[in-house]
């Protein structure tokens, strides 16, 4: 299988095709190997417009979901970035590449191990820790964080998170019932939360 290929079709179909336009996603996208962190059943269509299975009832999200909520956070390279839901590790290596350095929480210890491993594998574990723990309380020992990405929806943002978020600073999170979610950007500025959708969208609930 022609991985390089297979990245560079899903980043011109998927993503540029579809309007994401900041170069650093479309570029740590194509770069980073999404094959390695899917389970092997799941490999051969790792690159398709679609969610996947990774095991004990959690999802790797579509490949424009993870292009559109990484965009949404407006990363230039030097913030610290909380991420709730390391799942398999995969949006863990995008936001790592994007910023300077990424606390990611995951509540499941099996899933949390996975992504130590896959992001290690892959050479991606050097400026990200991942932590096992409740993601809705955030991770206090490094706060405030300048964005914090949730790959989780709950029907609103937990307040620690809010807490949390550097002023001025981005959080991009799913909000919403399980049926009817919005892709919500709220940005912190002058101790003030605005908020705009930036897509439809279904998540696991966040746990």
């Amino acid at each position: 299988m022609d991985w390089s290929a297979k990245r560079h079709e899903m980043v011109e179909r998927q993503l540029r095709a579809r309007g994401i336009r900041d170069e650093r996603v479309l570029a740590a996208m194509a770069e980073i190997p999404r094959e390695e962190f899917v389970p092997e059943s799941q490999r051969a269509s790792c690159y398709a417009d679609e969610p996947a299975p990774i095991g004990y009832g959690q999802t790797i999200s579509q490949p424009y979901m993870t292009a559109l909520m990484a965009e949404g956070l407006e990363l230039k390279g030097t913030e610290t970035v909380l991420e709730v839901g390391a799942g398999c590790g995969y949006h863990t290596a995008v936001l790592g590449a994007l910023a300077a350095r990424v606390v990611s929480i995951e509540l499941i210890p099996e899933l949390a191990e996975m992504a130590r491993s896959n992001l290690a594998r892959t050479g991606r574990l050097g400026n990200v820790t991942v932590i096992v723990g409740d993601g809705s309380l955030g991770w206090p020992e490094e706060a405030p964080y300048d964005a914090i990405s949730v790959e989780a929806a709950a029907v609103e943002a937990p307040p620690a998170l809010l807490e949390q978020l550097r002023d001025p600073g981005r959080m991009v999170m799913p909000v919403g019932p399980d049926w009817d979610q919005e892709l919500l950007v709220l940005c912190k500025a002058g101790g003030r939360i605005t908020k705009r959708v930036a897509a439809y969208c279904r998540f696991v609930p966040l746990r």
